[in-house]
């Protein structure tokens, strides 16, 4: 007889390296352009050209540090700790409204010794993970895959609180994103159509009211103006806009050269470093560069994505999914400012632009999407992921 060929090699499912290596690649680009965003601003640098190099280098370090320690945790301790990361969160914002620090316009900051912390980005991970544990919480049990008005209004109300404290610092790009976050959460989690409507046109309502009721600072109704109209005051509101548009132009299809572009050199456009840190990469690295960190950023929510429809875990499923909208639209929102065709709000862009809070906060959203791949009963498809090979006995 034919000898018995060997059984099968059992394959276990990894990390998602195609997310990882997206997410390295972000902070690695990004990094290149902090720098040549800030060798030649000595007002920022205060001589040393490698400054904010070094600065940005030690955030990402200290990322991929919380983002290991996200991605080893138990998933049970996961989800004992997310009311603590949502109360945690919630106290930080309290604290910004009574000893924080007002950087344009915003106040927005914890002075911590040399460092700034913004509550307000580690604010939309425990929006996410907080409407992931409601849902998971009952829907365990019950057989239930869709959600009812019930854990709509439960899930509204976690997000309540800290777009209440968010508006009063106030904050309106953040607000905007966790806006969008909490409604493709709702909207991927199946709640009813009618909530939808209602709360779309909830927001379009309350907008509008803000503005009559004079809730929102001159600069910021300066701002809309000017990107409703972008010749109505070029030298003031529209500045920003007019620089970063020249500057993405001046780029064409090859770019001028890393390090070498005229209006990044020049300094024309502010806060390039952090909120228009686009403008170098389409001025540097021209249409093909800033295409590539584009299709980054789109691997990475494709995989967020990917990773919550893989998953049976109604929390995972959740929090990939809010994950994915809140990387998308603030991704939108930084790169189209750029571009004029949204207005500033003040965003950074996700593991590119030069900031802390905005990257501990992204890696340890990375960090929770390993997590939840790793630990998922439906794992993802093996050629996405590296494999692991086990042995059995025969």
């Amino acid at each position: 007889m034919p000898p018995t060929p060997p059984r099968p090699l059992l394959r276990a499912p990894g990390l998602d390296w195609i997310l990882m290596t997206a997410v390295l690649a972000l902070v690695t680009l990004g990094s290149l352009l902090v720098w040549s965003a800030t060798s030649h601003r000595e007002d920022l640098t205060l001589g040393d050209p490698t400054s904010y190099l070094r600065k940005q280098l030690v955030n990402v370090a200290i990322g991929l540090v919380l983002l290991v320690l996200v991605m080893a945790t138990d998933h049970r301790w996961v989800r004992i700790l997310a009311p603590l990361v949502y109360l945690c969160s919630i106290a930080g914002l309290a604290l910004v409204l009574t000893m924080g620090v007002t950087i344009n316009g915003s106040r927005s900051w914890l002075q911590l010794g040399g460092m700034s912390i913004q509550p307000s980005e580690f604010a939309k991970l425990a929006v996410v993970i907080g409407m992931g544990l409601l849902v998971a919480e009952r829907a365990e049990g019950r057989r239930r895959t869709q959600i009812g008005t019930v854990e709509v209004l439960g899930m509204l109300a976690i997000a309540g609180v800290p777009a209440s404290l968010i508006m009063l610092q106030p904050d309106l790009g953040t607000m905007l994103v966790l806006s969008a976050t909490v409604f493709g959460v709702l909207a991927t989690s199946g709640a009813p159509r009618r909530w939808l409507l209602l709360l779309a046109g909830g927001g379009v309502t309350a907008a509008v009211a803000a503005v009559a009721a004079g809730f929102l600072k001159q600069y910021q109704v300066d701002r809309f103006m000017a990107f409703t109209n972008p010749d109505l005051d070029p030298r003031g509101a529209g500045y920003n806009v007019e620089q970063a548009r020249i500057a993405v132009g001046n780029g064409g299809l090859f770019g001028q050269g890393l390090f070498h572009g005229s209006q990044t050199r020049s300094g024309f456009v502010p806060e390039q470093h952090t909120d228009f840190i686009f403008t170098v990469a389409g001025e540097e690295l021209g249409l093909i560069g800033a295409g590539v960190l584009i299709a980054l950023l789109a691997v990475v929510i494709w995989r967020a994505l990917a990773i919550a429809a893989h998953t049976d875990d109604p929390f995972g499923r959740i929090a990939a999914a809010g994950i994915a909208c809140w990387f998308g639209f603030q991704a939108f929102q930084n790169i189209g400012m750029c571009l004029g065709i949204m207005p500033v709000t003040g965003v950074p862009l996700p593991f590119v632009s030069y900031g802390g809070s905005s990257m501990f906060a992204g890696m340890l959203a990375i960090g929770l999407l390993q997590n939840i791949h790793l630990r998922s009963t439906a794992s993802v498809p093996t050629r996405y992921v590296m494999p692991v090979r086990v042995l059995t006995s025969r």
